[in-house]
C-alpha cells in the first residue's frame, strides 16, 4: 500500500495521503510520495489543478512524533513550502480537508492556494505544546493568511480551531458537510481547470508574488508576467471561441 496515492480525473490530479492508521502523519514515505506527486502535477501538461487530501477521515495530523523520536528524517524538498530548496508548483493547488489538519498537516493546507473543508475539520499548529516550532511554513504563512493577532494566538497557544472559525477569518473557501470535502474540491478544481493553463499559472504567480511588491511598482512588475499571455495561442483561441459561441480548446501555448 502506497503512503501517498495519485490519480487524475480529467485535468485534475488528486494526491491522497494514505496512512489512516496514523491519522496520515508525515513520515519518510509520505514525504517522498508527496514530492513525487507534486512533481507529476507540475510536469504533466494534461494536469491543470492539483488537489491534496487525506484518506480515512483525516487530512494530516502532522509529523510522526514516534518517527521523530527514533531519529527518522523526512525529505520535504519536493513539497512546495516556498523555500529556496523546495519545489515550485505553478498550477493551482486545493486542499480538501476532513478531520485533523494539525501541525505539519495544517502547514500542508496553508501551502495550497485554496482550502475546502468539512464543517467538522479541525486545524492548528500545536508544536509549542511539544517543545517544537512550526518550522514547515506555519510561522511565516499563517500571518499572511490570517489576521496577525489571530495568527499569534494560534501559534502561541497551540490550540485547535474548527473550520467555521477559520472560514469567518477568510482562510477557507468552501465548507461542506462531513465527508463532502473532496467532492466539493473536485468540483471547484474542474471549474478552474476549464480555464486556460498559461493564464492560470501567471494569475497564481502574480497574486502570490505581488504580496511582497511595493504598491507603487505593482503594475509595472506584473507586466513582465502578464504581457506575454496576450500573445499566446490560447489568448487568440479564447477570443475566437467567445465570438463563435463555443467552448475554447486550450493547448497551453
Amino acid at each position: 500500500m502506497s503512503a501517498v496515492e495519485f490519480r487524475t480525473e480529467g485535468h485534475v490530479a488528486i494526491l491522497t495521503i494514505n496512512r489512516p492508521e496514523a491519522r496520515n502523519a508525515l513520515n519518510a514515505d509520505v514525504g517522498t510520495g508527496l514530492g513525487e506527486g507534486f512533481g507529476e502535477i507540475e510536469r504533466n501538461p494534461e494536469i491543470r489543478v492539483g488537489i491534496l487530501t487525506g484518506g480515512g477521515g483525516h487530512f494530516c495530523s502532522g509529523m510522526d512524533l514516534k518517527g521523530f523520536v527514533a531519529g527518522q528524517s523526512i525529505d520535504t524538498s519536493g513539497i512546495p513550502y516556498g523555500g529556496a530548496a523546495n519545489r515550485v508548483v505553478t498550477k493551482p493547488l486545493i486542499a480538501a480537508v476532513e478531520g485533523y489538519a494539525l501541525a505539519g498537516g495544517f502547514e500542508l493546507a496553508l501551502v495550497c492556494d485554496l482550502i475546502v473543508a468539512a464543517k467538522t475539520a479541525k486545524f492548528g499548529i500545536p508544536e509549542v505544546k511539544r517543545g517544537l516550532v512550526a518550522a514547515g511554513g506555519g510561522l511565516v504563512r499563517l500571518p499572511r493568511q490570517a489576521p496577525l493577532r489571530i495568527a499569534l494566538e494560534m501559534a502561541l497557544t497551540g490550540d485547535i480551531y474548527d473550520a467555521e472559525t477559520l472560514q469567518r477569518m477568510g482562510m477557507i473557501n468552501r465548507l461542506t458537510e462531513e465527508g463532502g470535502a473532496l467532492a466539493a474540491a473536485i468540483e471547484l478544481g474542474e471549474r478552474i481547470a476549464a480555464n486556460a493553463p498559461l493564464a492560470l499559472a501567471v494569475t497564481k504567480k502574480v497574486i502570490r508574488q505581488s504580496l511582497d511588491w511595493p504598491n507603487s511598482q505593482s503594475y509595472d512588475l506584473q507586466r513582465e508576467f502578464t504581457s506575454p499571455v496576450f500573445q499566446t495561442n490560447d489568448a487568440k483561441e479564447g477570443a475566437t471561441a467567445f465570438a463563435q459561441k463555443r467552448a475554447p480548446k486550450w493547448t497551453g501555448t
